[in-house]
């Protein structure tokens, strides 16, 4: 029996782009997703991004069992590209697509998306171990102001340490099998960190679909406390939006940003998460982690200054996560959609940090925020391997590479936080034109 095949071109494809009428491409295959984006497990909106155009890169990228997704993807396929029509929509450099794909075959050749398990084990023992040390702090030497501080940098550095191990689990990185990913994720970011993982993967997943593109990555969308790039400053002055003073923001980011994102912010956001979408699974996990806080803590801190630790603690740890995920991001070029390829899109809005045995430790190895981003699965120990290749291909074809220093990558963020403290002196020099620019871009 012959079955017929329904065919389209990819102008048929891009009129499916809304809520509740989405198709995407994988493979040259055409499939329906309006209703199975609600039963994604990496959250409805990061299919969403990929309404109306070629998915196959981030679709490779995310999932390390594709036999297995494919197969829960074949009720959802409606038809093929037809033949005349390339494989990649709008433009995008076929010969590009097709080298990075031969890349990651070779480096799937040479074993480097292969776990090596003592190196997660030895992270989670260090981590336990801080933890423990600053509990025989408390309990050897009291509760006094230096020994305080000692045990709160200890806790801090957990946290961190914590939150890079959660990262790597929840990139389903670490297990070959995606349920035990999932399980130990929920234990590593719920137990001992107080989070939720079903919230982490529903805005990550976003961020690393579409990074640095407004609307889509929600790292970028600072909720009207800051403008960030350069079309969004020019933006906001035609459309004369103004709820904060943005030529100030270079003096208020220090007192917001890195110290209130963790301890305010995401505390708020990940407890509405959980009670709105039902997560309860994970506001389980996340209320042992408190448990066990309060359990340990207030009968020698009582639970005033308890709490009082606790907060302390989500403080510096705020800073140390901010300083180490923004310094690779936000420099970075940010702008809307340009429907880029897999490495392009990626590039622009990544840099990396140059390598040395602190700056992996300290950064859980996101000094290799490229080969990350571009491999998510690829156990983070193996990225030192796979960025020579990266970045022949780079050079292959002009897109730039990006390597700074620790010190100059903290150094641009502080610069690019307060170039806005001139602002007014550029908009009087450069406003004319980038008026021009930008509504050009709207016509």
């Amino acid at each position: 029996m012959i079955y017929l095949i329904d065919t389209y071109t990819w102008e048929e494809v891009q009129k499916h782009t809304k809520s509740g009428d989405q198709w995407i491409v994988v493979e040259r295959k055409v499939y329906n997703v309006s209703q199975w984006v609600k039963r994604h497990p990496g959250g409805l909106r990061i299919i969403g991004h990929y309404a109306g155009e070629d998915a196959t890169e981030a679709f490779t990228a995310f999932h390390p069992d594709l036999p297995l997704v494919r197969k829960y993807m074949k009720p959802l396929l409606i038809g093929e590209l037809e033949a005349s029509e390339p494989s990649q929509d709008r433009q995008k450099n076929a010969a590009l697509v097709e080298d990075f794909r031969a890349l990651r075959e070779r480096l799937e050749a040479e074993g480097c998306f292969k776990t090596q398990p003592l190196f997660f084990l030895l992270h989670l023992g260090h981590i336990l171990l801080l933890e423990v040390i600053a509990l025989m702090l408390v309990w050897y030497f009291g509760t006094g102001w230096i020994n305080t501080a000692i045990v709160a940098v200890l806790m801090a550095t957990a946290q961190s340490q914590a939150g890079w191990l959660q990262h790597d689990f929840g990139h389903l990185s670490v297990c070959k099998s995606s349920r035990w990913n999932h399980l130990v994720h929920k234990f590593v970011i719920g137990h001992l960190k107080g989070a939720s993982a079903g919230w982490w993967n529903h805005r990550h997943f976003q961020h690393h679909a579409k990074p640095n593109v407004f609307k889509k990555d929600p790292d970028v969308n600072m909720l009207n406390m800051f403008v960030v790039g350069k079309v969004q400053p020019v933006e906001y002055g035609v459309k004369k939006v103004k709820h904060l003073p943005y030529n100030h923001q270079h003096k208020y980011f220090f007192f917001v940003g890195p110290p209130l994102l963790i301890p305010v912010f995401f505390q708020f956001q990940i407890f509405h998460n959980m009670v709105s979408h039902g997560l309860w699974v994970d506001l389980v996990w996340c209320i042992s982690y408190y448990v066990r806080y309060f359990l340990c803590y207030t009968q020698f801190y009582g639970l005033f200054w308890a709490v009082i630790l606790f907060n302390f603690v989500r403080f510096m740890e705020s800073h140390w996560f901010v300083w180490v995920t923004q310094m690779s991001h936000i420099p970075m070029n940010i702008d809307y959609e340009k429907h880029q390829d897999w490495l392009s899109m990626q590039l622009v809005a990544t840099c990396n940090i140059e390598q040395s045995a602190f700056n992996d430790w300290f950064s859980g190895h996101l000094n290799f925020q490229i080969e990350h981003h571009l491999f998510p699965t690829m156990p983070r120990h193996n990225y030192w391997r796979a960025a020579p290749h990266v970045r022949a291909l780079c050079d292959k074809y002009g897109v730039k590479y990006q390597e700074k220093t620790l010190y100059g990558a903290f150094a641009d963020i502080i610069r690019y936080n307060t170039h806005l403290k001139s602002h007014g002196f550029t908009f009087k020099k450069s406003f004319c034109s980038e008026l021009f620019l930008y509504n050009m871009k709207q016509h």
